[in-house]
């Protein structure tokens, strides 16, 4: 694995700021801290072939309401509109629940890092985004819906929220990128149950599109606890590795 400093030199490279090259240090060398390799260093080498990348660009929130914001991308990196939109929540978290809609936020990343971060901050998160269409019907047909992961935060008084990040592909388009899977891989996971995940891949897809219109998005929801569930959650578990854990 290459060093930190390695990596931020190569995103450095391509012109992002240094904090912004912080970020994506992060979000990329967490993934492969995880296990994530198709989120994690191969991103590196893909962001060095695209075309028209803009390391000025700037997210921009162009509604902000107690429980509703509507951000714009902009052009920039999704991981960059995410951490902008995570940074926002918790510098001023709502009163009881807020949702926020990103239009042009692509590529997101592992959702459940940018979940986690929500409920280190004691907030409770939900988030789903959207991507090129990768997924068809179990049955066959046409490319319909991205792979629309949905991740799900849960804070903790113990400090170890629980984080719940599923994809509905069998495999993720992260792992075509690094070459652990192929294209012929990429459909809704489930075997003979595949119907389900792309059920709920169709509805993320088109409650998304719904609420951001043309293009890709992320939906956000962030709310305040009324309690505490974990601890006594992983008292039952008697040791279990839960979602999220390291």
């Amino acid at each position: 694995m290459l060093a930190a400093v390695g990596v931020e030199e190569r995103i450095g490279a391509l012109g992002f700021s240094e904090e912004d090259t912080r970020t994506l240090a992060d979000h990329f060398l967490d993934a492969e801290r995880r296990g994530k390799r198709g989120h994690g260093l191969a991103r590196v080498d893909w962001l060095e072939t695209l075309d028209g990348l803009d390391p000025a660009a700037e997210p921009e929130c162009v509604v902000a309401e107690a429980c509703y914001e509507r951000w714009e991308g902009r052009g920039a990196l999704g991981y960059l509109t995410l951490a902008a939109i995570c940074a926002g929540q918790l510098e001023d978290p709502p009163e009881a629940a807020r949702l926020v809609v990103a239009h042009d936020c692509f590529p997101t990343g592992m959702l459940g890092y940018w979940t986690r971060r929500i409920a280190a901050g004691g907030l409770v998160a939900v988030l789903t985004a959207t991507s090129p269409p990768r997924l068809g019907h179990p049955d066959g047909g046409p490319k319909l819906t991205g792979t629309n992961p949905l991740a799900i935060a849960i804070p903790s008084s113990d400090g170890r929220p629980i984080v719940s990040d599923v994809s509905m592909g069998r495999v993720t388009y992260g792992d075509v990128i690094a070459g652990a899977a192929s294209d012929d891989e990429l459909v809704p996971f489930g075997g003979e149950h595949a119907h389900k995940a792309f059920a709920l891949a169709l509805g993320l897809q088109l409650l998304v599109d719904s609420l951001i219109g043309d293009g890709y998005g992320a939906v956000m929801l962030v709310a305040q606890p009324a309690a505490d569930p974990v601890p006594v959650l992983r008292t039952r578990a008697a040791g279990v590795r839960l979602p999220g854990d390291a």
